[in-house]
């Protein structure tokens, strides 16, 4: 009897040693499980980043093609008011030679915004306008007798955006209510 006892003891010994070799082996097939799903958590935040990136590099590079130009064009909005203040002080001449140096300077100012407005400018239509802060800059108020409080009645410098942004806003004179 003795020896059935021992037996019985080994079996249950060994039964014992194989449900631990199980239970390690099943931990460890649930660590490598675990494993593969923090790397695949992984993969997807690593995948989604970098598309990110790609996307913001994307709008750098549209914004720099439009926007890069605006220091130079923003220079050379003076040589456009240099050529409105020599029209204008000219434009009251009546010698034929002057009045035919004035047409002269309206077409090349002309073909010169239109040339800059193939990149982009366009000037800013404020005269008869309602005054808006986001476009115009208020120099003066006056009143003006049939004119609406805050239209532009007047514009000291135009105004120009660039693909959409102001680049410069219009300098104009406001008309209000009170004399």
């Amino acid at each position: 009897m003795q020896t059935n006892a021992n037996d019985k003891d080994e079996k249950k010994a060994e039964t014992s040693a194989d449900q631990e070799t199980v239970e390690v082996t099943q931990e460890a097939a649930k660590e490598e499980k675990k494993e593969e799903v923090d790397y695949k958590a992984k993969y997807f935040y690593i995948a989604a980043e970098m598309d990110n990136y790609r996307k913001r590099m994307e709008r750098e590079k549209e914004s720099l093609i439009k926007f890069g130009n605006e220091r130079v064009i923003r220079d050379l909005l003076e040589v456009a008011d240099n050529f409105d203040r020599t029209i204008d002080m000219l434009r009251g001449d009546q010698d034929q030679k002057v009045k035919n140096l004035v047409f002269g300077l309206d077409m090349i100012q002309k073909q010169f915004l239109d040339t800059m407005g193939k990149h982009g400018l366009t000037p800013i239509e404020s005269v008869g306008k309602e005054f808006d802060p986001n476009f115009h800059e208020a120099m003066a108020q006056e009143y003006v007798e049939g004119k609406k409080p805050n239209e532009v009645i007047k514009e000291f410098q135009k105004g120009y955006t660039l693909n959409g942004r102001v680049i410069r806003a219009s300098k104009v004179v406001v008309a209000n209510d009170k004399q």
